[in-house]
């Protein structure tokens, strides 16, 4: 009697034991599962940023940065020109901007050949910097237009076979990791600007409708989230103690999408992404205000840009 029953004792401890291995083994698994699922989403994700860099639109292929002076502005591929663009522009003397009183107008010479949308351009108002609505000028691999930063306006040209898109060689990331993935609780402060200041030195406003509250390590930290007219969107400028190490000196950039029901905000440092000034010397990059740089390393999303 007394054997059976140590018998059933131990079947019983062999069956807690299998149970418990089994749950173990069963959550290790499904952990393993969700973290992988998540590395596919971070991974696709970076995907499809590479591929914009690499587009028509993307910064790889911006070759130069014109800025304007009040009056008229020549432009072509001699060096005599005030705007002295690569010489596969072909035409030495291809014509002349005129900036005056905040609007820029183009006036192209009859031999210069360059066209909009396919069609050949002789005089056109340029109106509507960085806008969409604007002409893209274009000749060969070569696309240029009018943007505008403050009281500067400038021309920005593209090459589509820019020797910096034939060398992209990818960028290097911080491992993906989930605890870097936090929740933030939102503070509103609608009306509210803060001064952000570029790489040109300019300082303007920017509507800041909010902070972003969360925790990493057991301490709080605190954004300022930017509003850039985008409708689901909030833009995040931040620095920390990685910049100039391993990531760009002058900070990233982070985009979280607006506060759910709950005044919750998703906020994924894997998705931080080098500004365009990593990738080209022709960027008007935003700094990161004061008040986000944060004092601990943030060992998550790209890397500084290692050019070729």
């Amino acid at each position: 009697m007394l054997l059976a029953r140590t018998f059933i004792r131990i079947g019983v401890r062999l069956s807690f034991l299998a149970v418990y291995t089994l749950l173990v083994s069963c959550t290790t698994k499904q952990s393993s599962t969700t973290d992988a699922v998540y590395i596919g989403e971070i991974d696709r994700w970076h995907a499809e940023r590479v591929e914009k860099l690499k587009s028509p639109s993307g910064w790889l292929n911006v070759a130069g940065l014109y800025w304007l002076n009040n009056g008229i502005n020549s432009f072509g591929a001699s060096g005599d020109n005030d705007l002295v663009f690569p010489e596969k522009l072909g035409a030495a003397k291809a014509g002349f901007y005129l900036l005056e009183d905040g609007k820029v107008k183009l006036t192209l010479l009859p031999n210069a050949a360059i066209t909009s949308k396919g069609q050949v351009i002789q005089e056109i108002l340029a109106f509507n910097p960085d806008s969409t609505r604007q002409p893209v000028m274009e000749f060969g691999s070569l696309r240029w237009f009018v943007i505008r930063r403050d009281t500067k306006y400038g021309v920005r040209l593209r090459d589509l076979e820019s020797p910096a898109l034939q060398d992209f060689h990818g960028i290097e990331r911080f491992p993906v990791d989930r605890s870097w993935l936090v929740t933030a609780s939102w503070e509103a402060t609608p009306g509210r600007t803060i001064p952000i200041t570029n790489v040109l030195g300019q300082t303007t406003p920017q509507d800041a409708p909010g902070v972003l509250v969360f925790t990493l390590n057991n301490r709080e930290f605190r954004l300022d989230a930017l509003d850039e007219g985008v409708e689901d969107e909030l833009f995040i400028i931040f620095g920390d103690a990685t910049n100039t190490k391993e990531t760009y000196g002058a900070g990233r950039y982070l985009y979280v999408r607006k506060p759910d029901e709950h005044g919750e905000v998703i906020v994924d440092f894997n998705k931080a992404e080098n500004p365009p000034c990593a990738f080209t010397d022709f960027a008007t990059c935003p700094l990161p205000p004061r008040q986000n740089v944060m004092d601990v390393a943030v060992l998550a999303g790209e890397k500084e840009y290692k050019h070729p």
